[in-house]
């Protein structure tokens, strides 16, 4: 990589990495919040997926404003919005107020995967390494927001704890505006495609549209939705069921580990470092989800994960019930496979899109990432609610089964052509 490349992937790590540490954040808050405002899981899975939601719905509208202004400005809205929501959110009073700031945050968090994702894939001249250091760089983020988070906590009352996840968002919006690259380096364009400026018009937007979803990338954007629906599915209440889970294998051990009575012990949740790490685990699913990008067509890879990510849901309720060592494996597993799919579906949008309608594609696809992806943390809720943890595994197999299947028929398209 040269000079260039290593500026605009350091930018994209830092954006990509405070992106996540606020999204992973939630579901450790989510402990707090359902035990302090007495709210079930359902009424608290729909008030977050408004967030979530937001972050996927303005996805689009935030594509068409980087193919208009540029990454750099987007990125360090995207970051100083998220700060300054989650300042909103350490003083939410009620379920209610949470909802606003949440929704706050997602329209500002919106805008960071068309922006840093078009920067890797127009500016950067080796696109799947790339992409798996930015994937990296967000399961730091993933990881560390549920561990500082949960640190915090064990310090601090939630709404110190939330104040103090603000800090780091407005600093990187400052230092963000400092750094120099070239946005178009990693692309051949030609002189119409320079003086671009993105669709101005309705009628514009819809041609753009139109030249954008060929079979192919329609395909591709039921996969990513699909996908979607699973992962925010398994993340959102993961930390409550890895909490029943560990309570049920080995008991509760702040018992033997905190005196009676201490207050650290009504804050320690050995879940929620269990939960971190295998966030952690997914730093080299990243990894290997990039590098595959280099040796294989991401779509073909696609077609290879989803299948995995159906098998880990069917198996992770028997696995998890047959001991500790179950439960840690099939876990980590989980991280590992759910994170080596992020490079994979990235590189997969870049194939199937032009470079000066990159902003465009990328917003498409992550509003059905996270848009419709959001739906996962209400549909999850629901079941949780009124079914069993293992229906709820079912539905999320069903969702990577149905994926497969549609990234199977992309490859056999591609073959016939």
């Amino acid at each position: 990589m040269d000079d260039n490349d290593r500026s605009i992937i350091g930018f994209v790590m830092i954006g990509h990495m405070m992106v996540h540490t606020y999204e992973l954040s939630i579901p450790i808050l989510m402990t707090i919040w359902l035990l302090e405002f007495g709210t079930s899981t359902a009424v608290l899975g729909i008030a977050v997926a408004v967030g979530y939601g937001l972050f996927g719905i303005g996805a689009l509208p935030g594509g068409l404003l980087v193919d208009r202004f540029g990454s750099r400005t987007l990125i360090s809205a995207c970051l100083a919005g998220m700060g300054l929501s989650f300042l909103v959110l350490s003083i939410a009073p009620n379920v209610g107020s949470i909802t606003i700031a949440l929704a706050f945050w997602g329209i500002a968090a919106s805008v960071y995967h068309p922006a840093g994702l078009t920067l890797i894939s127009n500016g950067v001249t080796k696109r799947g390494r790339g992409f798996a250091y930015h994937g990296m760089a967000g399961n730091v983020g993933i990881a560390g927001g549920p561990l500082l988070t949960a640190l915090c906590l064990l310090v601090f009352d939630w709404r110190i704890a939330t104040a103090i996840l603000a800090l780091p968002a407005l600093i990187g919006a400052v230092a963000g505006l400092a750094i120099n690259f070239d946005a178009t380096a990693g692309v051949e364009l030609t002189s119409n495609t320079h003086e671009r400026q993105g669709p101005s018009s309705i009628s514009e937007f819809i041609e753009e549209t139109q030249r954008l979803f060929t079979f192919g990338f329609l395909l591709i954007f039921l996969i990513v939705a699909l996908n979607g629906l699973y992962y925010r599915g398994v993340l959102t209440f993961l930390p409550n069921l890895l909490s029943d889970f560990l309570t049920t294998t080995i008991g509760d051990v702040r018992l033997g580990v905190f005196a009676p009575g201490s207050p650290l012990a009504d804050e320690f949740d050995l879940a929620q470092y269990l939960y971190a790490g295998l966030l952690t685990v997914g730093i080299g699913g990243q990894y290997l989800g990039g590098r595959l990008t280099d040796m294989i067509e991401p779509d073909q890879g696609l077609s290879i994960m989803l299948p995995v990510l159906a098998g880990i849901a069917l198996l992770f309720v028997p696995a998890a019930r047959s001991g500790l060592w179950g439960l840690l494996i099939v876990s980590f597993v989980l991280g590992f496979a759910l994170f080596a799919m992020q490079p994979l579906t990235q590189a997969t949008i870049a194939k199937y899109s032009r470079p000066e309608s990159r902003g465009l594609s990328f917003g498409y696809t992550y509003l059905a990432i996270f848009g419709i992806g959001a739906l996962g943390a209400a549909i999850v809720g629901t079941v949780l609610t009124y079914t069993s943890v293992s229906t709820m595994f079912l539905v999320l197999a069903g969702f990577a089964a149905t994926g497969s299947g549609l990234a199977i028929w992309l490859l056999r398209i591609v073959e016939s052509a």
